[in-house]
């Protein structure tokens, strides 16, 4: 069989996004132009790689094959030009980076010395809920991975990082703002705006209240943290946040951080990445840079008050 590297791009960027459109817009192609790169290449195979249906696409068995082996034959390269790149002395290349969305607020911070010490490495990022995360890391898409509650199982690699902090938060003037110790049954009774099923922050949140054997009062749920800020800030309910969205004083948010009983919910940030894949040069250069970091972010998130920092990578958000 006879293809190109130029047709496996094309190929991948379709089986990924399951869009030839999309695709094209990803690799600045015409559309025409893509879809006859991907009739040449069914033909060398002698197989139809995609199901259509109307607008949607699915990949056929083998598709699917070819996706896999396209990802290999990717993974490899990238490996061997890290590799050359490393005997030469340098640092280039590309870090696949994956991180849950409250860690855009992290990422800045994360990044800025990388980014300077290694200026030839170029920085693939996507920010998502927790539940993509997972998806992806299971379909190794990444190089490394930063969530709160990282999958169990002895096929990934998890190793914290930095604290994590979550705080009940309600309108500024809430009639529970100047209580001390609220109960959990209590609070449990206000109106609660939440993220998604499935993201870090209401796993969290849903793990505490089953152990205090009460059911919150869900109302709305939001797919950001800024706009369950707003929505908290307008008196539609209370939440729960991580104190790296909030300002220092939650009053520039309207916002007032409540006194509940068991808050603030502690927890990990964790670099996570699948065990059986050995790190790139690249990606272990990042790994060994997070290393160095904790201790002084450590220190840093310690140092802060309780009720909500904007640190330095808040502010570069």
């Amino acid at each position: 069989m006879k293809f190109t590297p130029h047709q496996l791009h094309i190929f991948e960027a379709v089986a990924r996004r399951l869009s030839f459109t999309r695709a094209a817009e990803e690799l600045s192609l015409a559309q025409p132009t893509l879809s006859a790169q991907m009739k040449q290449l069914a033909e060398e195979i002698g197989m139809p790689l995609f199901d259509q249906a109307g607008r949607s696409i699915a990949l056929t068995d083998a598709g699917k094959e070819l996706y896999a082996t396209t990802q290999a034959i990717f993974d490899a390269w990238r490996q061997f030009e890290m590799r050359i790149a490393d005997l030469r002395g340098l640092k280039r290349g590309q870090l696949r980076l994956a991180v849950a969305t409250t860690a855009k607020y992290l990422i800045p911070d994360l990044l800025g010395g990388f980014c300077t010490q290694y200026p030839d490495i170029d920085v693939k990022l996507e920010i998502a809920n927790r539940e993509v995360l997972i998806e992806r890391l299971k379909q190794g898409r990444d190089d490394i991975y930063i969530m709160v509650c990282p999958p169990e199982g002895d096929e990934f690699e998890r190793l914290p990082f930095l604290g994590n902090e979550l705080v009940v938060v309600a309108p500024a003037g809430h009639a529970l703002a100047r209580a001390k110790a609220i109960p959990a049954a209590r609070v449990a009774r206000e109106r609660f705006i939440l993220r998604e099923p499935g993201s870090g922050t209401r796993v969290e949140l849903e793990r505490f209240f089953h152990e205090k054997g009460v059911v919150p009062n869900v109302r709305m749920e939001l797919g950001s943290n800024e706009a369950i800020k707003h929505a908290v800030a307008a008196g539609l309910g209370v939440s729960v946040l991580s104190t790296l969205t909030l300002h220092v004083d939650p009053m520039l948010d309207h916002l007032a951080v409540l006194d509940v009983a068991g808050f603030p919910i502690k927890s990990e940030w964790f670099v996570v990445f699948p065990a059986q894949r050995r790190l790139s040069v690249v990606a272990q250069a990042f790994s060994d840079h997070l290393r160095g970091e904790s201790a002084r972010m450590r220190a840093s998130h310690d140092a802060e008050p309780r009720g909500g920092p904007e640190r330095k990578h808040k502010k570069a958000a």
